[in-house]
């Protein structure tokens, strides 16, 4: 499957209409992006059950902003409607592979499960627990 463009007309259906959907936030006059290019769209054509979609962000801004874009290329992943990976950077395609496998192995009702978790949690007890998750990487 070749990659797809996305709009801010298409986005939400097509998350939404997929199980797994990556994207690239990109620009033509980004290096580092024209670079990323035909590993992505090699990518596309080995993975089609897959959505692989693009995002000019010079034509779609209001769409890198919702997403708070400030660097290109910056792929991001979701799965079930989910934000599972979002991170600015030219992957190689070994890096780009090992990632599928990654998101495609997630146990997504565990994912679920600890979004509802969350969701549930006063604002005080998620403050706590921010808290003493910054405590625990700085050690």
């Amino acid at each position: 499957m070749a990659t797809v463009a996305l709009t801010k007309d298409t986005f939400d259906q097509t998350i939404r209409d997929n199980d797994t959907v990556l994207i690239d936030f990109w620009a033509e006059w980004c290096g580092p992006c024209r670079t990323f290019a035909p590993t992505y769209e090699a990518a596309s054509e080995q993975y089609e059950d897959i959505v692989f979609a693009k995002v000019d962000t010079e034509d779609q801004q209001e769409l890198a902003q919702a997403f708070n874009i400030r660097s290109i290329p910056t792929l991001m992943v979701f799965r079930d409607q989910i934000i599972l990976y979002a991170q600015p950077g030219a992957l190689p395609g070994n890096l780009l592979e090992d990632l599928i496998g990654q998101v495609n192995a997630v146990d997504m009702n565990e994912v679920r499960a600890q979004i509802a978790t969350q969701d549930e949690a006063t604002p005080e007890q998620a403050e706590d627990e921010a808290t003493a998750e910054q405590a625990e990487e700085a050690v």
